[in-house]
């Protein structure tokens, strides 16, 4: 009986003697893929261009009147869709 004891307390604190050698102050960084990124950007010296035709309203086609009532009856739907989720989402708030 005081076999088994000594030798689970061996046991015990060789495996405690095997923990890592990292310390709390070590400085910690998350490993994301913006690690990724940043090395891949890490060379990159562009600086962002500003383009003058962002904001350009483009050309809407000629629609028929039986394609604008689809349009316009998709866009009634969706709307009515999203007062349906928003609806159902506030009473199961209130649950």
């Amino acid at each position: 009986m005081n076999f088994r004891i000594a030798l689970t307390a061996a046991a015990t604190l060789a495996l405690a003697a095997c923990g890592s050698t990292e310390d709390a102050s070590t400085e910690a960084e998350a490993d994301t893929v913006e690690i990724a990124a940043d090395d891949a950007l890490a060379d990159v010296e562009a600086e962002p261009v500003e383009d003058p035709a962002a904001n350009d309203v483009a050309e809407t086609p000629d629609l028929s009147p039986s394609e604008t009532a689809q349009i316009q009856e998709a866009g009634d739907n969706a709307a009515d869709t999203a007062a349906a989720a928003m609806d159902a989402m506030s009473q199961d708030a209130s649950n």
